[in-house]
């Protein structure tokens, strides 16, 4: 017997117990605060569908095209929000929640950075206001340089460019080859390739 009441060469294995029974309740307590986190997020995935649906439905379409409408690509994006947004709240609600990612980049312990998410939610809305102002080039550029310097891109002038660069090729493919309606704006008005 040793002077803590233990027979030499028994392991311990009430600490043991104890750390696993502290693990398992950390988990338990988890798992309740990330299955609400997952359905909203298929709650809110299903609702901006929903709306791009129907906010397609106001797009004007010219009398005479021979192309795929203005429509096609929002009902498009809309409807497969709504169902990836069904599907999740189904397999959510019966049960089958994500499971953690065990990387070891991954660190549960830190928290949300809740002003580069509302930064990057203010990128978002100056790019959407920003279409019909300026046109769609330069307002991708913002979008793509604001989100990439709120997460850590540096120089700016650099995320600009290639914001830029990556607006011109999606105005050029789906505004001048594919004939949809994306304003150039009036910087580029005169640009015969950049409009359909």
């Amino acid at each position: 017997m040793t002077s803590d009441g233990m027979a030499p060469g028994v392991p311990e294995v009430a600490g043991t117990a104890g750390t696993a029974g502290t693990a398992d309740a950390a988990d338990a307590a988890e798992r309740p605060r990330r299955r609400w986190g997952e359905l909203v997020l298929a709650l809110a995935t299903t609702a901006l569908g929903v709306y791009v649906l129907v906010a397609a439905g106001s797009i004007t379409v010219p009398g005479s095209t021979n192309t795929l409408g203005p429509r096609a690509f929002p009902y498009l994006v809309g409807g497969m929000l709504v169902a990836a947004g069904a599907v999740l709240t189904v397999l959510i609600l019966s049960g089958r929640v994500g499971e953690e990612e065990g990387g070891e980049d991954v660190d549960p312990t830190v928290r949300t950075d809740w002003l580069t998410v509302v930064l990057l939610v203010v990128a978002l809305v100056v790019h959407v206001f920003a279409i019909n102002v300026v046109g769609w080039p330069f307002a991708a550029a913002l979008l793509f340089a604001g989100a990439a310097v709120v997460l850590g891109a540096r120089p700016w002038w650099r995320a600009a460019l290639v914001g830029l660069a990556l607006g011109l090729v999606v105005q050029v493919i789906f505004g001048g080859l594919l004939g949809l309606s994306l304003p150039a704006g009036p910087l580029l008005e005169g640009v015969p390739f950049l409009r359909g």
